[in-house]
């Protein structure tokens, strides 16, 4: 065992699967804050047409996660990487001539949501397999950071290049950067098992478990509960700090964020993997109660930051727990399947979350919808509990 857990996690497959998720998540990124404003500055479009531009994306990840949880074993992940990476290629160049059809624009937004969802499900299963089993959760950790850079650099440099170069100089880039993601995927010499026991049951017709993982599930519904509170923070964020004067503040929240994270991540996998993961996943939940909470009650700069660094320690650490967790529940030849229903959960959550809490905006306030996502949070740490750490303690006992 000494020897396994020495195993290193940083090979030239790993840095390589590392940057290719990152491209992926910066050029998701780039085009999320940036679609919106481009569809009502070219086509004239209102806010919720502009919105769906943008959510459409979500609705298309969803499809292509469904669609790779189910043949990801049957076809095997450095394949389906591959043609994810192709149709990412491909549906990167098409956002070039949209620029006469917001519909579409429409068309290859959630085409290239497909791709996208098809690409990151199969960089995710191919981290899981490629990292030593012993060091798997450590691995997986360092493996989301990628997630995470993409999310908060993304934004940043998105909104800052809309405001000197034209729509299509970013297409451009993110298309440049997923042709290199494509090519990297090439040099990849990493195969994750194909099970014949999976292929024996792929030919039984449709079953809504070649779609979920029934070992992952209970895991998933947690990860669609801490999203949708979580999401509250990526879509009301900015209108909270307009309301309440803390613009400035509010443009450093994710930076605090992404800092946070980056300090913790790396040893909350390794005592994961060492100590369990309730002793790392109970203090996260607190944390990210703790952030939301703080955020209802921002009435400075500082506050809001302190939030920003609360919710990344919380919500940024949960990503990570949560995606090891689904593999570590999960038998070998169900980790591609596991890996694509944590992100169903997650994209769910985060996807169509702001849909159903702007409906309570007007109503309550933003403070008061922070004040809410503290207690979702809250219910989240209530179901982990029953739906996972009740049934843990028991097969430990065995």
């Amino acid at each position: 065992m000494n020897d396994q857990i020495k195993k290193p996690i940083w090979t030239k497959d790993f840095i390589f699967n590392f940057v290719i998720s990152f491209f992926i998540f910066l050029s998701m990124y780039l085009l999320l804050v940036t679609v919106g404003g481009y569809s009502k500055e070219t086509f004239g479009v209102s806010d919720s047409m502009a919105g769906l531009a943008s959510g459409l994306f979500i609705v298309g990840s969803l499809v292509g996660r469904f669609l790779t949880g189910k043949y990801i074993n049957i076809v095997g992940s450095k394949k389906v990487l591959v043609i994810g990476g192709i149709l990412l290629v491909i549906t990167n160049g098409l956002y070039l001539v949209t620029a006469s059809s917001f519909a579409l624009l429409l068309i290859v937004r959630i085409l290239n949501g497909i791709a996208s969802g098809v690409a990151s499900t199969a960089t995710g299963t191919i981290a899981a397999f490629i990292t030593p089993a012993q060091r798997r959760s450590e691995g997986i950790s360092m493996y989301s950071l990628s997630m995470v850079l993409g999310t908060a650099i993304g934004p940043f440099i998105g909104l800052l290049l809309y405001q000197h170069i034209p729509m299509s100089g970013l297409f451009t880039i993110c298309t440049i950067l997923i042709v290199v993601a494509f090519v990297m995927s090439l040099f990849m010499k990493v195969e994750t098992p194909v099970m014949a026991s999976v292929k024996t049951e792929e030919k039984k017709g449709f079953k809504l478990t070649d779609f979920f993982s029934v070992h992952a599930l209970p895991i998933a519904i947690v990860v669609v509960i801490v999203s949708i509170a979580y999401s509250s923070v990526l879509s009301f964020i900015q209108f909270f700090a307009q309301e309440n004067h803390l613009v400035d503040a509010a443009s450093f929240f994710f930076v605090v964020y992404a800092v946070a994270v980056l300090i913790t991540r790396p040893f909350t996998g390794r005592i994961m993997d060492q100590r369990g993961e309730n002793i790392v996943t109970i203090p996260a939940f607190i944390c990210l109660i703790v952030g939301l909470f703080l955020i209802s009650i921002a009435s400075n700069g500082v506050i809001l930051l302190i939030a920003g660094a609360f919710i990344g320690l919380g919500f940024g650490n949960l990503q990570s727990i949560f995606q090891a967790l689904v593999v570590k529940v999960s038998p070998i030849e169900a980790m591609g399947l596991a890996t694509s229903t944590y992100f169903i959960g997650l994209d769910f959550g985060l996807g169509f979350g702001p849909y159903v809490l702007g409906n309570f905006t007007h109503s309550i306030g933003y403070s008061g919808l922070y004040l809410a996502m503290s207690i979702v949070a809250l219910i989240g740490l209530v179901a982990f509990y029953f739906l996972h750490m009740i049934k843990a303690k028991k097969v430990s006992q065995l």
